[in-house]
């Protein structure tokens, strides 16, 4: 059995870490190079930088926070947030990230999972959705529907079929990030989490609510996720990396310790 992996999202606004509650509020609360490195060594097994105003005011994203964060981070490490071409992605990668997170972008041009997959390998693309529950109906038969530009465009599609297409297309991780639950800390989606999760192959990562180490034990069971990504447990020092691994462990999901070789 693969161990489950606890990933942290940084948030970064204007080359500060920020966090929002549901997309909106959001407020900056400190440097992400730092707190990058402090939970490399809290024992995280994965990082994802998002540059969150990237895509809405249509820039490039900032290369030289991506540099400096690979030079204190030895973890596999994704960004995204404006990545529009394979070139903006060949530009992140070199710039010392493993994977590149597309998102509002790929709705737009679908071909970019694509070629980003054929140019650098399915593993280093993870198609990333923002996604808000919605009344069902024959568009969004899963109630569950794709957002786009840091949740600021409704798309019309529906998050079930999307996440399909996405692995369809070459993507080789999801990450499925709540907006009704982001920065609420009451516990992830778990039904959205479960049904993508069920609707495709590749791993499923789920973000958005994480408030406690019960929520992270109940989405990697109940919602079948692959991994957890937290954000506001760790930047606001409620718990550690390690407190949430040897919650998850004590409860029988295993998970690698700080301490594991290999």
């Amino acid at each position: 059995m693969l161990s489950k992996r606890i990933i942290s999202c940084l948030d970064v606004r204007d080359g500060k870490l920020a966090k929002s509650v549901k997309f909106v509020d959001t407020q900056d609360i400190g440097d992400p190079v730092e707190k990058a490195r402090e939970y490399y060594e809290q024992g995280l097994d994965e990082l994802v930088f998002y540059d969150i105003t990237a895509s809405s005011e249509a820039r490039g994203i900032m290369l030289d926070v991506v540099s400096r964060v690979a030079e204190q981070v030895f973890i596999p490490f994704s960004v995204g947030g404006g990545l529009r071409t394979v070139d903006d992605c060949s530009r992140v990668l070199l710039a010392g990230a493993e994977k590149v997170n597309v998102n509002s972008a790929a709705v737009k041009n679908p071909g970019l999972i694509a070629e980003a997959s054929k140019a650098f390998g399915a593993q280093a693309v993870v198609l990333s959705m923002d996604v808000l529950r919605v009344p069902k109906s024959p568009q969004i038969p899963s109630g569950y529907e794709v957002v786009i530009n840091g949740g600021r465009t409704p798309m019309g599609l529906d998050a079930i079929e999307w996440a399909k297409r996405g692995e369809e297309l070459g993507a080789g991780e999801m990450v499925v990030n709540s907006i009704d639950a982001d920065g609420t800390k009451v516990g992830y989606e778990l039904t959205l989490t479960r049904l993508i999760a069920e609707a495709v192959s590749v791993p499923v990562i789920a973000s958005g609510g994480g408030g406690k180490p019960e929520h992270l034990y109940d989405v990697l069971t109940e919602g079948k996720a692959d991994a957890a990504l937290v954000a506001s447990m760790l930047h606001y020092g409620e718990y550690t990396v390690g407190q949430i691994k040897e919650y998850l462990a004590g409860r029988g999901i295993k998970v690698r310790m700080i301490k594991d070789e290999g």
